[in-house]
């Protein structure tokens, strides 16, 4: 199984703190987790903004990938739940793609398309930082289901 964080934005200079944490739980995986950034550099009106973004994700999810859509309206899972679909994900033999949208969300198309949607909780993250608190909590699942005393309840 390979797993993808599809995002929008990229991590800039000013970003090294956000990307090193991404990176500090990317590499504690026995696997890839592979980081596509995607950008729309023309300056386009907020709905034009998101559907071009919606166009730019899905392209960079890989061919085949369940698409687990980070969204504010999604679903609500504890980290055991989180653990538990994860361990289904790997037994189906399917990749695995979280895909991030950009300030203003995500558009429909993205959450139609979408597997699960899934939310981190009710309060805003900055977009840079969900890529290392989805890759802590694939690292954590991964701890729980292998027996590793990284997680405790």
């Amino acid at each position: 199984m390979k797993m993808a964080i599809v995002a929008v934005g990229r991590f800039g200079s000013g970003h090294g703190e956000e990307r090193s944490l991404f990176e500090r739980y990317a590499r504690r995986l026995p696997f890839p987790l592979e980081l596509r950034e995607v950008e729309e550099k023309k300056r386009l009106p907020p709905d034009k903004l998101k559907a071009r973004e919606a166009e730019l994700l899905l392209g960079a999810v890989p061919d085949g990938s369940l698409i687990i859509a980070l969204d504010e309206k999604g679903k609500s899972l504890t980290t055991r739940g989180f653990a538990e679909r994860y361990e289904q994900w790997r037994h189906m033999g399917r990749d695995v793609a979280f895909v991030i949208g950009g300030a203003d969300g995500l558009h429909d198309r993205v959450r139609k398309k979408a597997d699960l949607l899934l939310c981190l909780g009710t309060m805003t993250w900055p977009h840079l930082m969900v890529r290392a608190l989805v890759a802590e909590q694939v690292y954590r699942a991964h701890c729980i289901l292998t027996g590793h005393p990284y997680h405790r309840d």
